[in-house]
């Protein structure tokens, strides 16, 4: 099974800049800084490129989740809303 499938498509992407997003990258700018500290080198200073190339990673990465949470979350919504469509016994509409 693909990562996502193909009807997450029609789906609008989710913000370029989101809160997965953003804290994966912050994770992994902090696993390059943790990198450089256990291997004894200046936490800032060394391997800025490994430092960019982490968090960027990890931005990507939590952008991928979010998309794929955003996924699962529409498919569990249209599943409901189709069994809802299908037993409207069950689902009575308040009246007041």
């Amino acid at each position: 099974m693909a990562f996502l499938p193909d009807e997450s498509r029609s789906l609008p992407p989710p913000p370029l800049v989101n809160k997965g997003s953003v804290w994966f990258g912050f994770g992994g700018w902090l696993s390059a800084l943790l990198d450089n500290a256990f291997n004894q080198r200046p936490i800032l200073r060394a391997g800025l490129h490994r430092q960019v190339l982490f968090a960027s990673l990890g931005f990507f990465v939590g952008y991928q989740l979010v998309k794929r949470a955003e996924y699962v979350h529409a498919k569990v919504d249209r599943e409901l809303f189709e069994y809802m469509r299908h037993h409207p016994v069950d689902f009575h509409s308040p009246t007041g």
